[in-house]
């Protein structure tokens, strides 16, 4: 048994932890895997080449680099924790989706119901977390497919819907909707981050860092920045653009969940 280390530069979020694990249980021959968001290094206990555990997270593009194979594996929690902990992530990340969706359409903010459609995103990754353990490896792949064409569908509606509001001369957005809940958002998806980082990684402290190591923490502060732009500029340019700027994160982490898929 031999025991891989690498370095995921490129990973920032418990959602990218997810697609990490995801990837890894499609080798036959890995036991346990380990994953330290802190450090953005993945501990990997296996039978195989380690070219081939490297080759397998290089397809997701995420940076990774393999250090070494002396390291010792630490922080696999309980699998009924990290599943409970799953159905957390998952109910928070859904419940933001349909609140943001619905704030978003309401208040005219393309911002929002990007960020919504971000948080759907999350959700679909934790939800095909929680079906990986029982479903075959087909099913599995078909259930991830199903939600990156559903993702790549919404963001591409998305953009068009952006570029429709920058030709037309649409109104401006409810800036007080855009930063309240981008607010709640925020503290929904802090819950988040303790839940999964503290029993995930198996490791149960947390670092103040969390706000600059999480991609939603940062999509939200996105939102709130453009409806402050929005008050400046009297103008809904920061909005379309932030919108703009999230629905192709959504179409890229489609993208990555595709290619598990395959």
């Amino acid at each position: 048994m031999t025991i891989s280390t690498f370095r995921v530069a490129a990973m920032d979020c418990p959602s990218e932890e997810q697609l990490i694990k995801m990837k890894l249980a499609d080798l036959d021959g890995v036991d346990r895997v380990a994953v330290d968001l802190d450090t953005r290094q993945v501990t990997v206990e296996h039978d195989l080449d380690p070219s081939l555990v490297t080759a397998a997270l290089q397809t997701l593009e995420l940076g990774t680099t393999h250090l070494d194979d002396l390291g010792e594996i630490t922080g696999v929690g309980d699998p009924r924790r990290e599943r409970h902990a799953l159905w957390i992530a998952l109910a928070i990340n859904s419940g933001f989706f349909i609140g943001e969706m619905a704030a978003g359409i309401i208040s005219g903010s393309m911002g929002l119901v990007a960020d919504a459609l971000d948080m759907g995103a999350d959700a679909s990754v934790y939800a095909l977390s929680l079906v990986a353990v029982a479903a075959t490896a087909a099913r599995k792949r078909q259930l991830a497919r199903f939600s990156a064409y559903m993702q790549f569908g919404l963001a591409a509606a998305g953009l068009l819907e952006v570029t429709r509001r920058a030709v037309a001369a649409t109104g401006l957005p409810e800036t007080r909707s855009m930063i309240v809940m981008s607010l709640l958002a925020l503290g929904g998806n802090f819950v988040t981050l303790l839940v999964l980082r503290g029993v995930l990684s198996g490791e149960p402290h947390i670092q103040a860092s969390w706000i600059f190591t999480s991609n939603d923490i940062k999509v939200n502060l996105l939102v709130i920045a453009a409806a402050i732009g929005v008050l400046i500029t009297d103008s809904a340019a920061p909005d379309l653009i932030v919108g703009g700027l999230i629905f192709l994160v959504v179409a890229n982490g489609a993208r990555r969940i595709l290619k598990i898929s395959r």
